[in-house]
């Protein structure tokens, strides 16, 4: 094999494992579902050890399929199936957890993460020193983007875990001739054996967000269906809805009469049982729209009033937002079905993917896409009475009305908020009377509705601390005593404020084109074209100011912090991809462009790297801010510490393996 075609498969199979260990991970410890990016920010800090010692002489590739076997066995021992955090931030209900608590089960995956990581990083520096660094630098981003295509290729065939498996076990066969001894065989069989024996489950089922399980229970034609571990829907008969005296799902046309029976919008259909109610109403038509393409096919496949077969509904595989924002169609009835996607953003520490569904701005979206006698509708288990006054002031500010409440256990529980556009077109007998005063609202900036205040949890807290100081300790152990870095400074600015303007760039372009699994993909493959973009300019361009690139850097952040988050939304699909095209990639490219010419020289390749290693690992934790201060404000931090790495820079070179995992932080 080609050295060449070595390091792209390396750096393939590098990308590859982060991306099917966030995904895998995520379904089996609950915990990751609501903290990918610790999984995140353990690949990066092992694969950053991994470069550190690519010229070591003791090579410690050979224990990379033990390693994975390893780690993917105790995952499917200790697995965590439900967890409720406290009543700072919520995730869903009242639950029991299994397995290890969170304070425990996280730092362990972090470590083991890192671990793993660090091992495929070294095999990829070992090969990465062979070449001179632009070019080594180009092969690196090849095969990175060729890891995110295959990954997702494989998310669009909803392919199970064994196939991952069996993908990451031939890379490993083909590339490392220790891999064909009989430990590493062992090892590399048993990995594919347990992935395999989880994937054949016949209740399993694997989409592009979830592991999905569908479990027929109580009688003929009923199923409960769980993701992730996580109890989530139910395959129920509509005669049985219309049975149960407790049961709110039909108050919406009830308290509405004849006025909801036309046009009906569903946002989270899912499998399709408030679909076959509206049905049972009479309406003329339904549009249903569903993120997860697996949980439209179950209820197409096993519900028992198959309503995604009647010519009156339009099943549409979308996020719920953007559909909203670009559809022009208009409705009797809007319908938020519990809409609650118990996961997170791939790669964003804090944003759900229904986030930007329940904010002000989201309501007004909603309420424009109603008829003037159109009632807006909206259901799910709120655990908390906070909860529901923070929404039912959302809508009372959208509507200029307080919505009708009819629940289930009280308050805080199962509950409906029904909404007429106009006065006196929803009857609110019998309703509960929410108070609303001095209750906040989620916005398209700070869209955290399950957060009561602005702060940072304490499960937050604790587990970032201990990710910190092991990476403090991990640095200082593979790259020696910190103070060594200090002459690298800049570097260590450079590194937290990349990994925030990357974010700033994922949740932006989360909220213009929704939060699917295909548009985080696109924005994280668009960043490593825009870091290799930088390159082939910095390799033709050699020796651009520094002050010039300085500029256009700070004067694009200017510009993105000046637009408002939703400011774009009203532009056609084109327009808005273009604009927000160039709104944040424009930093994006010019920080590149400031790494390129930062690397090309350097006496302490292991050292510059540490110190920027540090400061990606600060930029990981600094993302929580948002959690504080919303998301546009991330910019101005952004702005902050690459003012830090201006007045701080020198003229001593970045190591590349820096820049290559920044572009890579994905």
């Amino acid at each position: 094999m080609s050295p060449r075609l070595r390091l792209v498969l390396l750096s393939f199979l590098m990308l590859f494992v982060e991306l099917a260990l966030i995904r895998w991970l995520g379904s089996n410890v609950v915990y990751l579902s609501f903290f990918s990016n610790f999984v995140l920010l353990g690949s990066f800090l092992g694969i950053g050890v991994g470069f550190i010692r690519a010229r070591s002489p003791r090579d410690l590739t050979k224990w990379i399929p033990v390693a994975l076997a390893f780690f993917v066995g105790f995952i499917l021992i200790a697995r965590v199936s439900v967890d409720r955090a406290g009543d700072d931030l919520i995730y869903f209900g009242e639950l029991s957890p299994t397995g290890l608590p969170a304070w425990l089960m996280l730092p362990v995956i972090f470590l083991a993460v890192t671990g793993v990581m660090a091992l495929i990083g070294e095999a990829v520096g070992r090969q990465f020193v062979a070449f001179e660094p632009l070019e080594a630098y180009r092969l690196d981003i090849g095969g990175s983007l060729l890891g995110i295509l295959g990954f997702s290729a494989l998310s669009l065939l909803w392919a199970p875990p064994v196939v991952w498996g069996i993908v990451t076990a031939i890379l490993i066969l083909v590339l490392f001739s220790h891999a064909r001894r009989m430990l590493s065989v062992v090892a590399l069989v048993g990995l594919v054996l347990m992935l395999g024996r989880e994937s054949m489950v016949p209740e399993f089922s694997w989409s592009p967000y979830y592991k999905i399980a569908t479990v027929e229970v109580d009688r003929v034609a009923s199923y409960h269906i769980t993701v992730n571990g996580i109890p989530h829907q139910d395959i129920t008969p509509v005669a049985d809805v219309r049975d149960d005296p407790d049961s709110i799902y039909l108050q919406p046309y009830e308290r509405a009469g004849d006025k909801s029976a036309g046009d009906v919008l569903i946002i989270g259909a899912g499998n399709g049982t408030d679909v076959a109610l509206a049905l049972s109403e009479d309406v003329g038509s339904v549009d249903a729209v569903e993120i997860d393409p697996r949980l439209l096919q179950i209820g197409s496949e096993l519900h028992p009033d198959r309503p995604y077969q009647d010519p009156r509904v339009t099943a549409h595989v979308a996020d719920g937002r953007e559909f909203l924002e670009s559809t022009e169609r208009t409705y009797d009835l809007i319908l938020f079905a519990l809409p609650d996607s118990l996961t997170l953003v791939a790669g964003q520490g804090a944003l759900r993917l229904e986030s930007y569904l329940f904010t002000i701005e989201a309501m007004e979206a909603a309420r424009d896409r109603l008829k003037p006698d159109g009632v807006f509708a909206m259901y799910n288990y709120y655990r908390e009475p906070w909860l529901i006054q923070r929404l039912a002031a959302t809508l009372e500010r959208a509507y200029g009305r307080p919505p009708c409440v009819d629940s289930v256990g009280g308050v805080g529980q199962l509950a409906m908020l029904t909404v007429g556009r106009t006065e006196g077109l929803v009857d609110c007998t019998g309703g509960a009377e929410i108070a609303t005063a001095g209750a906040s609202v989620a916005t398209d900036n700070y869209p955290f509705l399950y957060l009561r205040s602005p702060g940072l949890p304490p499960v937050y807290l604790l587990t970032i601390a201990l990710i910190v100081g092991a990476s403090l300790a991990l640095v200082r152990r593979v790259g020696g005593p910190l103070r060594g870095m200090s002459r690298f400074v800049d570097l260590f600015f450079m590194g937290a404020a990349f990994l925030l303007l990357e974010t700033k760039a994922v949740v932006q372009f989360a909220l213009l084109f929704g939060t699917t699994w295909i548009v985080n993909s696109l924005v994280f493959a668009g960043v490593l074209l825009s870091v290799l973009l930088a390159v082939e300019v910095a390799r033709r361009v050699p020796n651009l100011p520094r002050t010039l690139l300085y500029g256009v850097l700070f004067a694009s952040l200017l510009v993105a912090f000046l637009v408002p988050p939703g400011a774009l939304l009203g532009l056609g699909p084109v327009p808005r991809f273009v604009a927000a095209t160039a709104l944040w990639f424009t930093p994006i490219f010019a920080a590149n462009l400031i790494f390129a010419e930062r690397f090309r020289r350097t006496d302490a390749a292991h050292l510059a790297f540490g110190a920027n290693l540090l400061g990606a690992m600060v930029g990981g934790v600094l993302e929580y801010l948002s959690l504080v201060i919303g998301f546009q404000l991330l910019v101005v931090v952004v702005a902050i510490l690459y003012l830090g790495a201006f007045v701080t820079g020198r003229d001593v070179p970045l190591s590349l393996p820096a820049l290559t995992r920044l572009g890579r932080a994905s």
